[in-house]
């Protein structure tokens, strides 16, 4: 008997909907990285994107526990010599929970083309209503 081996034209990818709301950030974006690479269906292999696509609603009702709203930083560089910009996690949740999220997940999958191709499949908002109806997601509780 041997080993089945997924091929890329033989994946069938579902969509989900994660509600956010009153959820630890690392917990939903745990639960999206498993979606998001294939890791929950049977057919799994790590040399093939197997993965869904995952549709993250009320991204603005996150929660970080503990006091990481006000230790915890995004940190981007421009490249210049003192370009460091800073922007506290309180901050950031306020004005653009979206891309807490989407950091968030982007630290869960691998730095591969794989892992680049399944951030592609990540819809993140930031209220309750998202513009993929037509997909008919189903909710996924984790």
């Amino acid at each position: 008997m041997s080993t089945f081996m997924p091929k890329a034209g033989q994946v069938s990818r579902s969509w989900y909907v994660l509600d956010a709301a009153d959820k630890p950030l690392g917990r939903l974006a745990a639960a999206a990285a498993v979606l998001l690479r294939g890791k929950h269906k049977p057919i799994f292999a790590p040399h093939v994107d197997c993965g869904d696509h995952v549709i993250v609603v009320n991204a603005e009702k996150a929660v970080l526990t503990g006091k990481k709203l006000d230790q915890k930083f995004y940190r981007r560089h421009s490249g210049y010599i003192g370009g460091l910009k800073e922007t506290k996690y309180r901050t950031l949740m306020s004005t653009r929970p979206e891309l807490a999220v989407e950091l968030a997940v982007k630290g869960m999958v691998p730095a591969t083309t794989i892992g680049r191709a399944a951030l592609l499949r990540l819809r993140v908002y930031k209220g309750n209503d998202h513009k993929h109806a037509a997909q008919k997601p189903e909710n996924y509780e984790f």
